[in-house]
């Protein structure tokens, strides 16, 4: 059973509904997603609000939908204050948007995350530094690997840092429209084509993402 942790609704950058994204996961056999819409200070309580109403909803499917945001082009000075920020609104996982080579992100992005154990997952890390790599390990923030090509090139990097320092990731696909959703034969061989073992494949595309689901439930 699938598990996604980072997708889009109409909310941001997205095509669907939340409750229509919720429908599409559940026909593709998710046990769970988090619709992790990008937020900053000019729209962070209106996103986690309405999609907590479809959320609700999408429970009658037999699928967790969890309800958070990824922080986007934070300056880097406030994104502490962000993170605080989101879990006062209400977000129950917490994304921040990764240097990643295909966007302007500011330098110091990925360590002010991997820093801060409020965050669940630094999303598409881009060419991550051991030392924050590091970071990440020591404060429980997952790296992500992901099937979105443009954020994509730097997976296999990600996988080597990652698994230099113990640092735990999962597969999300950053998912933006329906056809980004994916199966788990799928995010097996994402994993895989980054340098994972089957094992450890398995370990991002099932377990880890699992843990992640029951710690949010648990708080």
């Amino acid at each position: 059973m699938r598990i996604d942790l980072h997708t889009h609704t109409l909310f941001s950058d997205g095509e669907l509904l939340p409750i229509e994204l919720a429908r599409r996961a559940a026909i593709m056999g998710h046990e769970a997603i988090a619709i992790t819409d990008h937020a900053s200070m000019s729209n962070i309580d209106r996103i986690i609000n309405e999609a907590k109403k479809d959320a609700a909803l999408a429970s009658e499917w037999d699928i967790d939908v969890l309800v958070g945001c990824e922080l986007t082009h934070i300056p880097v000075a406030r994104l502490d204050a962000m993170v605080a920020r989101a879990r006062k609104a209400g977000a129950e996982i917490i994304v921040v948007h990764g240097e990643t080579i295909s966007e302007p992100v500011e330098r110091g992005t990925n360590r002010a995350a991997a820093n801060n154990p409020d965050v669940d997952i630094l999303a598409h890390p881009g060419l991550i530094t051991i030392e924050d790599a590091q970071a990440a390990a020591d404060n429980g923030v997952v790296l992500e690997i992901t099937s979105r090509p443009s954020h994509g090139m730097t997976n296999g990097h990600v996988v080597r840092q990652a698994r230099e320092v113990g640092a735990k990731m999962v597969i999300n696909t950053d998912c933006h429209a329906p056809g980004d959703l994916i199966s788990e034969e799928r995010a097996m061989v994402i994993a895989m084509g980054a340098g994972l073992t089957r094992e450890e494949a398995v370990q991002c595309v099932q377990r880890n993402p699992r843990e992640i689901t029951r710690r949010i439930q648990d708080r």
